[in-house]
C-alpha cells in the first residue's frame, strides 16, 4: 500500500498536468498570433474622451471625422487597430476606444498622429496596457464581411 501511495504522488503531478492541455490547440496559429501559453498577449488600450477642442466650423469639423474614420480604416487594414467603437452617453465623457496590437503605448501614440479629432483636440485619450485573447485580431476577418453601410 505505501508503495502505491508513493507511485500515485509522483505521477500526480504528470496528471494534472495532462489535464490542463488543450486538445484544439493549433500551435502555428498561436504562433502567428504572437500568443503566449495561456492564448493571451498584450495590446494598448485607448479610451477617446471628450476633448477642449470647440471646433464651431462645421465643414471643419465635419473633415475631422472624415479623417478619424479614414485613419481607422487604414490601422484596420495594417492590422494595427483591432478593435474600435462609439461608447454611449456617460457621466465621464468618454466618447469611444481602441485596442491596438502593438506591445508599447509610445506606438500607439505615434499611430494617433494621424487623427485630426485627437491632433485638433475634439478627442483626449487614456492609455492602458490591456492583456487579452491572441485570437482578438482575426474577428477582423469576420467583421469585414457583415458591415452593409460604412461610417
Amino acid at each position: 500500500m505505501r508503495i502505491f501511495t508513493i507511485f500515485s504522488f509522483l505521477l500526480l503531478p504528470f496528471f494534472c498536468i495532462a489535464q490542463n492541455n488543450n486538445p484544439n490547440y493549433d500551435e502555428e496559429l498561436a504562433k502567428e498570433l504572437n500568443a503566449d501559453d495561456y492564448g493571451m498577449k498584450s495590446y494598448v488600450f485607448v479610451v477617446l474622451k471628450t476633448g477642449s477642442a470647440k471646433i464651431e466650423d462645421k465643414a471643419v469639423r465635419d473633415s475631422c471625422f472624415a479623417g478619424h474614420f479614414s485613419n481607422m480604416q487604414k490601422l484596420a487594414e495594417e492590422k494595427k487597430l483591432v478593435v474600435a467603437g462609439p461608447l454611449g452617453k456617460n457621466d465621464n465623457n468618454y466618447r469611444g476606444l481602441f485596442i491596438f496590437d502593438v506591445a508599447t503605448k509610445e506606438e500607439a501614440q505615434e499611430l494617433m498622429k494621424g487623427d485630426p479629432t485627437i491632433s485638433m483636440g475634439i478627442f483626449e485619450v487614456e492609455m492602458y496596457d490591456w492583456y487579452g485573447s491572441a485570437a482578438l485580431p482575426v474577428y477582423l476577418e469576420a467583421a469585414d464581411k457583415i458591415w452593409k453601410l460604412k461610417p
